[in-house]
């Protein structure tokens, strides 16, 4: 096995264009035009999905073999290589477009995918997270990564940034590491919204993990933690199936509790978590609830009354069923928290609504790293008050999160 190391390429300055005019160059760029070294004649597996693309669109096995990279393997993720499914038990596939077999880790043969690590020389990890704890595919990565590390594989992260910037932190901090192969969702002792890319993400496990990975971060050059994704010049590519756009990864950290409850979080409509709804719920009292008790978590967005209808949710939640609820837009994104907003929308459902609001325990106890959020809002503490008791494991967290930045 190789010596442990830990290299970082191209960490770029803090200076660069103005926010709205940067071209940030994703790592698969980097690696092609800066760092072919890494790779050139070394057999390669790839962990991607259809985000991992360069500026123009074009796919990394595309390019790669265009370059003339040994590539003999890809690996996939939760929806897939195409990033089109949303359901569990993907099974190993080939890819049309290169022939090149696909091992699913969402549901494909252990056995094989391992037979694959195997027969390559370096594994390229390239995903785009969204900036929450819940996001599966960290998880997904650092389980591979442990793999190929026990086998002397280096691994080479090709990083995007943080779609919803790097320098916010909100929520509550899970309060140990976990285990990425039984618990994908937030196994890192992170809060909801992190405010770290993928690589940074890695870094972390492969250290709290003990994994001693000859890892590699190829890093996303002329991204800066303050940008938004929309100030990148990237174009957006759905990272999963119900991420239609940056308006619903801002308040993904916040809304996606919302999956342990009986609410819709809008699957199976255009606004996927922008929105949240049910047919018991009278939308402008628990609004007016919320400006009246809990004003604070209304900064920076809007919130306005609604009705919707999911078709086909793959949720399984009011298919064809016309829903009441609240539509979110950020109108200031440096002073938004969607955990507090989620959290205030909790309390007051429970307020008014004790006998319709149901938890599905396991599903949002996972989400929210233990029970104890579900049992505050069952006991009817504010939302200020469950705020409060995060902000210490936050400050701790920031000061944590230090040594693993690259921007």
């Amino acid at each position: 096995m190789r010596a442990h190391s830990l290299w970082v390429l191209g960490l770029v300055a803090c200076g660069g264009p103005p926010a709205g005019a940067a071209q940030v160059r994703p790592g698969i760029e980097v690696l092609l035009r800066d760092s072919v070294h890494l790779v050139a004649g070394q057999r390669l597996g790839l962990l991607t999905n259809q985000a991992g693309v360069d500026r123009a669109g074009r796919r990394d096995a595309d390019l790669l073999l265009a370059d003339g990279s040994r590539l003999i393997a890809l690996f996939s993720p939760e929806h897939g290589l195409r990033g089109l499914e949303d359901r569990p038990g993907l099974p190993d596939a080939v890819d049309s477009a290169t022939g090149l077999p696909i091992y699913s880790l969402y549901g494909g043969s252990r056995s094989a995918a391992l037979a694959a690590l195997d027969s390559i020389d370096v594994l390229l990890v390239d995903l785009q997270d969204i900036g929450a704890r819940y996001y599966t595919y960290a998880g997904t990565a650092a389980s591979l990564m442990r793999d190929a590390a026990a086998r002397g594989k280096r691994i080479v992260v090709l990083d995007r940034p943080d779609p919803i910037g790097g320098a916010l932190v909100q929520g509550a901090v899970r309060a140990s590491v976990g285990d990425p192969d039984s618990n994908a969702v937030g196994f890192l002792p992170v809060p909801m919204r992190h405010g770290m890319t993928l690589g940074e993400l890695l870094r972390m496990a492969n250290d709290l993990l003990g994994l001693r990975a000859d890892l590699v971060v190829v890093p996303a050059a002329g991204w800066r933690r303050a940008m938004n994704y929309d100030d990148t010049g990237l174009p957006w590519v759905r990272p999963s199936p119900n991420m239609p756009s940056l308006e619903s990864a801002q308040h993904y950290p916040g809304v996606c509790l919302f999956e342990g409850t009986n609410l819709s979080v809008g699957r199976g409509t255009a606004f996927a978590f922008q929105v949240v709804g049910a047919p018991w719920l009278d939308a402008p009292r628990l609004l007016s609830y919320v400006r009246r008790e809990e004003s604070s978590a209304l900064v920076g967005v809007e919130v306005i009354d609604t009705e919707f209808t999911p078709r086909s949710p793959t949720d399984g939640k009011f298919d064809g069923v016309p829903l009441h609820g609240l539509r979110l837009r950020v109108t200031d994104r440096s002073r938004y928290d969607p955990t507090r907003l989620a959290v205030a929308l909790l309390a007051g459902l429970e307020a008014l609504y004790p006998d319709s609001l149901q938890f599905r325990p396991t599903s949002f106890d996972r989400l929210a790293a233990d029970s104890g959020l579900r049992r505050a809002v069952l006991a009817h503490r504010s939302a200020a008050e469950i705020w409060a008791a995060w902000q210490v494991p936050l400050v701790q967290f920031r000061r944590m999160r230090v040594k693993y930045l690259l921007y």
